[in-house]
């Protein structure tokens, strides 16, 4: 190696160093000045003026920052003027900061210690909304994502404690939401039943295919699931043999969703698993099945499927 090439690389090594000590330092700063705001209410500050920090926090969506502040509100001054005001700004702070168990948690206990305070279906309606987003991780939040294809626990839980807004405080300025939730909720769980019997159909469990059809048919009436609903039950018990009980679910389809996908122009049901039996294409029977198989009967009639 050249002494010119040494020194040049030398200098290149100690600019990048001093890049670093640079970098380093204003991180250093930057995390000072973050503690000099810390400590705005950390030190001896008043209750107003840790309220109004809190509030700054909330309005500039610094959650953390809000939860801090407003954690050592409570602590400070227990029964101070904005005591109960900051249990009850907690709750939408660590819905805010994705922390959705700590919104319910904090729900529950505003509940549970203020169940007379005018504000109180504020909690059960943040408790609701926690639960409803509980099982969302950030970038799920803002990305295109099925949710009818995940596990709807948290779905369930969370019309329940809509409907518990809904029953308790039926004039609250928030029940409207609720109640638009809970349908939204109900269609959710619906189209989950037929991915499900999608998914039976996919395994050859046909029976258990058209019980969660009758299902959805029974007790998920006015969603748009009822649709997939009985063309599952028709196809399944196509499948199974039950001609009458399949044609019960084809007249009722043809009646009131005489657009499904599943009927052709003469309002016959379009499907390979006939009455007949399986009509298999002709490559198919003359490969003797290897090739062209029929696919599994996949029912899902919703536009952009979700």
């Amino acid at each position: 190696m050249s002494l010119t090439s040494f020194f040049s690389d030398r200098r290149t090594l100690r600019s990048l160093a001093l890049l670093c000590i640079l970098g380093c330092t204003l991180l250093g700063l930057g995390g000072c000045s973050g503690n000099d705001e810390d400590s705005d209410f950390n030190a001896d500050s008043g209750e107003q003026q840790i309220y109004d920090q809190a509030q700054r926090f909330l309005d500039a969506r610094n959650y953390d920052l809000a939860i801090r502040a407003l954690q050592a509100l409570e602590s400070r001054y227990p029964f101070g003027r904005y005591a109960e005001q900051a249990q009850l700004e907690l709750i939408y702070a660590h819905y805010g900061a994705f922390e959705t168990e700590a919104a319910v948690e904090a729900a529950n206990r505003f509940i549970r210690l203020h169940p007379q305070h005018p504000s109180v279906d504020y909690a059960y309606y943040m408790k609701g909304l926690a639960t409803a987003t509980s099982s969302q991780d950030f970038l799920s939040r803002f990305t295109p994502t099925d949710h009818t294809k995940r596990d709807t626990g948290y779905a369930k839980e969370a019309f329940a404690e809509f409907a518990q807004l809904v029953s308790r405080f039926p004039d609250s300025p928030y029940a409207p939401d609720a109640k638009a939730r809970m349908v939204h909720l109900r269609n959710l769980l619906a189209r989950n039943e037929i991915h499900v019997a999608n998914y039976y159909f996919r395994r050859g469990a046909y029976l258990a295919a058209v019980n969660r059809g009758r299902y959805v048919v029974e007790n998920f009436q006015r969603t748009p699931a009822v649709a997939d609903g009985l063309a599952v039950m028709a196809q399944g018990y196509l499948i199974l043999g039950m001609d009458d009980l399949a044609q019960d679910a084809i007249d009722t389809l043809v009646l009131n969703y005489p657009d499904h996908p599943s009927l052709n122009k003469d309002g016959e049901f379009d499907t390979v698993y006939t009455q007949d039996g399986l009509q298999r294409s002709l490559i198919n029977r003359m490969s003797f099945g290897l090739f062209n198989p029929p696919k599994p009967p996949q029912f899902d009639s919703r536009k952009g499927k979700g």
